[in-house]
């Protein structure tokens, strides 16, 4: 996801040993199809929990229904879960839904003990 990815970058290399939740969002492109888009992004994370076990979450922003969010918890070895999500994102075509700005943020967050 190098060209389609902003932010402290998916790979998480800096978080401690401990389980990383992803967050990573993005706005559609104003002609989208929000029902082929919700469809799309779905097939897609059914085919990442069946290759990593972890299964996403898919939202949209409360007062932007143009922004969304996909969610994955508790990514065990991030360098790992980054290859099969960007293999995913590539195969389901992701990038062609995103505004013209290109763009799937990531922030990864760790439990605060």
């Amino acid at each position: 996801m190098n060209t389609a990815t902003s932010g402290p970058g998916l790979s998480c290399s800096s978080a401690p040993a401990a389980a990383v939740h992803l967050y990573l969002y993005y706005r559609l492109r104003p002609d989208a199809d929000a029902a082929a888009a919700r469809t799309r992004v779905r097939a897609m994370q059914a085919e990442l929990a069946q290759r990593t076990g972890i299964r996403g979450r898919l939202m949209r922003r409360a007062d932007d229904a143009a922004t969304w969010m996909e969610v994955y918890e508790d990514i065990a070895d991030p360098e790992v879960f980054r290859r099969a999500l960007e293999a995913a994102t590539l195969a389901h075509r992701l990038a062609d839904l995103l505004a013209a700005d290109g763009m799937r943020h990531v922030e990864c967050f760790t439990e605060n003990p």
